[in-house]
């Protein structure tokens, strides 16, 4: 089936749609009132978290209407009333939204976001909105603890192979919040003007003869200040080929196998 790309107002739930046909018909829908989003308790030995996505919902917000393809699917699966639709027909989002700028830590009840308006279109963005910032602030305070951890050394997001295309651009858009100095993810720089980088893969290794010479060969041409997957055979080995071919000013090393926190802190005494 054609993917509608004209709307977002069927990004969010079912029962969004029945509550409102029962607001419409009872006269409730322009009641005026405020919403909150506040954070619930953090998980044991998070003392924070860190705010992200209400800028990337706002586009959303400007393409939330509903044209004749979005009504006619409403209406054939019954779940609104001939009513409702007229009354969707001309929507737009006309409320306020205030909130926490992206990047500051957030509390737990902490009320982050404020919707004001009308009852109808509050509960109608309310799944939309929580998509996008329950992602965003996931990541970005997955991240910020990542950088934290890091103690100041450089850290780099390069998550976009476990997660589709999509979710990968704004998981590094959130990553990036959370403190990562640069993200792997191309149309993420492209899109959101974040630095980007790149090591290289087992790939590139057994395409040579030797992992020395595979070595000497990203240092020649990717820089010496390239940073060399050491894991493809031996790591102790590897580390002692990453040192010889950057001419003994390894600027760092990178394994992606077997147990990564233990074979980090094993390898950082190595």
């Amino acid at each position: 089936m054609q993917m509608n790309l004209n709307s977002h107002a069927l990004y969010t739930d079912h029962y969004e749609f029945t509550m409102l046909d029962a607001l419409v018909q009872s006269g409730q829908v322009e009641k005026s009132l405020f919403f909150e989003v506040f954070v619930r308790e953090l998980p044991l030995g998070r003392p924070f978290g860190v705010f992200a996505g209400i800028n990337r919902l706002f586009p959303y917000l400007k393409n939330f209407s509903f044209n004749e393809d979005v009504l006619r699917f409403l209406g054939k699966k019954k779940i609104i009333s001939k009513e409702t639709q007229d009354f969707l027909y001309s929507f737009n989002f006309t409320g306020n939204i205030v909130s926490y700028r992206e990047g500051k830590n957030i509390l737990p009840v902490s009320p982050v976001i404020t919707v004001e308006g009308s009852l109808g279109e509050a509960l109608l963005i309310e799944t939309l909105l929580l998509s996008i910032v329950n992602f965003d602030s996931a990541i970005a305070t997955a991240a910020a603890r990542i950088v934290d951890a890091a103690n100041g050394h450089f850290v780099m997001e390069a998550g976009s192979r476990r997660i589709e295309p999509e979710a990968a651009v704004n998981a590094a858009r959130a990553a990036y919040i959370g403190g990562v100095n640069v993200t792997s993810n191309l149309e993420a720089g492209r899109r959101w003007g974040i630095p980007t980088a790149g090591t290289a893969s087992h790939a590139f290794t057994l395409s040579f003869q030797s992992e020395i010479e595979a070595f000497e060969n990203q240092a020649k041409y990717l820089g010496e200040d390239s940073i060399f997957l050491v894991d493809t055979y031996d790591i102790e080995a590897g580390i002692v080929n990453a040192v010889k071919a950057s001419n003994a000013s390894l600027k760092g090393i990178r394994i992606d196998s077997g147990d990564l926190a233990a074979g980090s802190k094993s390898l950082e005494h190595f």
